[in-house]
């Protein structure tokens, strides 16, 4: 007896194909196997150096060029070098951020583009040597670097303007360890995951999570942990912010454990925003929630037993008394969970119980927990930096250098997700590596006719409206 097939209902999210120009597959239709042809029987044509693999770089620079972005790395940075310099410092940054919109976010890899003709002409007709790039990078100071991240910061806020109808924002702060292999200024020895006693830097990055732009990052020595020191920076990030969505919109700021800081938590307080925070599972306080005699079951299994139990623990720390605080703390427990730190204070009970530390007082304590679960995405987000913007390839020996080079990233990442936003909005959930596919590593002819030159794209369903 013959066994139907159960058909399956293709995901939504990863039919990429149609929209890139391509055909879905007609194998059904067909009664015939596929073959494949002979390589060995296509004849190679003459070179042709009109050829381009980065088409899509035009399409962007032309997008740069109308918001503005070409002039302001002229006015702010042109000061940088002589005005009667081959490469002026606007054109040199402004080519770098075309390579790492293309894929090259090392300085070692315009060695690559230089071969593409159309990177060629928008970089002005010749690629500086490498040696040229690097002094470049090296002539960023701290102010300097400041004023990039000024405008880093200027473009993530962009789409976050449009969130001042929203009932609530979150910003997400965490900080990553970077690696380093060299003589790097500022490398020191810090925790390290993967390589250990390995000098890092240790950087600390702020995104909002409804536009995943970042909206501020600050280089700092491996070393570095995050604490009292940081309150200056996470205070700006909430200005920041505040400014952009207006009073109306409440403002979450979520930390893991390292916001179960005294400090940081009064100074969010202090600017009217929330937090949900991770809380260090001191001795005292798994004491607390081991002895707590009530929880509230919001979730059962299959045979009605609780699952899922809530509760809002009486416990203070010391610190909390010296500065004011009044501080919620909540305990979810769970049979189900499988992901993160598990911790179990029952002996009798298969629990795992997570605590979260908040100056909310009105929602509900599972709402606040799975609130703060929403912060995860702030981890693939970094990891989407380091591998498609490679913000851990530190090349120069200059602190400020790899600072600038950092800032230039997060910048390349921000300006290319408002370009999505703006221009192509159907691809808004796409992660950077699919987004250069389908927008910037377009095949391309360049052709010239008197004074005019012409780029011939392939057909693809997201380029005629650019192209308009």
């Amino acid at each position: 007896m013959l066994m139907r097939r159960k058909r399956r209902t293709p995901s939504t999210r990863k039919v990429r194909r149609d929209v890139s120009g391509g055909k879905r597959g007609d194998g059904d239709k067909r009664t015939r196997a596929i073959r494949r042809p002979d390589p060995r029987r296509i004849h190679l044509g003459t070179p042709d150096p009109s050829l381009s693999g980065v088409a899509g770089l035009v399409l962007f620079g032309a997008y740069l060029r109308m918001i503005g972005v070409d002039q302001q790395l002229k006015r702010v940075f042109g000061s940088l070098k002589s005005s009667k310099c081959i490469y002026p410092m606007g054109a040199q940054l402004r080519l770098l951020l075309d390579a790492m919109v293309a894929g090259e976010p090392r300085v070692f890899g315009l060695e690559h583009l230089a071969a593409d003709p159309l990177f060629v002409m928008l970089a002005g007709g010749v690629v500086p040597s490498l040696d040229t790039m690097y002094r470049d990078l090296d002539r960023f100071d701290e102010p300097d670097v400041e004023a990039l991240s000024r405008m880093m910061v200027a473009q993530g806020l962009v789409p976050v303007r449009r969130l001042r109808h929203t009932e609530a924002v979150h910003l997400d702060i965490d900080t990553t360890v970077m690696p380093l292999f060299g003589q790097h200024e500022g490398a020191a020895v810090g925790p390290n995951p993967h390589y250990h006693g390995r000098p890092s830097y240790h950087p600390v990055v702020a995104r909002v999570a409804e536009t995943d732009t970042c909206v501020s990052a600050q280089l700092r020595p491996g070393d570095t942990s995050f604490g009292v020191d940081d309150v200056p920076f996470v205070e700006l990030a909430i200005d920041r912010v505040r400014e952009a969505i207006g009073p109306e919109p409440l403002l979450y700021v979520r930390i893991d454990a390292a916001g179960d800081c005294a400090e940081l938590m009064a100074s969010v307080e202090r600017k009217r925003a929330l937090f949900v925070t991770k809380a260090r599972m001191t001795p005292d306080l798994c004491s607390a929630v081991a002895h707590h005699p009530r929880w509230r079951t919001t979730d059962t299994d299959a045979d009605g037993e609780p699952s899922r139990q809530v509760a809002t623990i009486v416990f203070h720390r010391e610190q909390w008394w010296r500065t004011g605080l009044g501080i919620r703390v909540v305990a979810v427990r769970t049979r189900e969970r499988d992901t993160g730190k598990q911790l179990c204070l029952w002996d009798d009970l298969d629990y795992t119980v997570q605590v979260y530390l908040t100056n909310d007082w009105q929602s509900d304590e599972d709402d606040i927990a799975w609130r703060y679960d929403k912060r995860a995405g702030i981890e693939p987000l970094i990891a989407e930096w380091k591998n498609a913007w490679g913000i851990g390839k530190m090349s120069s020996q200059s602190f400020d250098a790899n600072a600038a080079s950092l800032l230039l990233k997060l910048l390349a990442h921000n300006l290319l997700r408002r370009y999505v936003n703006d221009q192509v909005p159907r691809l808004r959930q796409w992660r950077t590596p699919w987004v250069r596919r389908a927008l910037i590593l377009v095949p391309g002819r360049i052709t010239r006719s008197g004074r005019r030159r012409s780029l011939h794209l392939p057909r693809r369903p997201m380029l005629p409206h650019l192209l308009q």
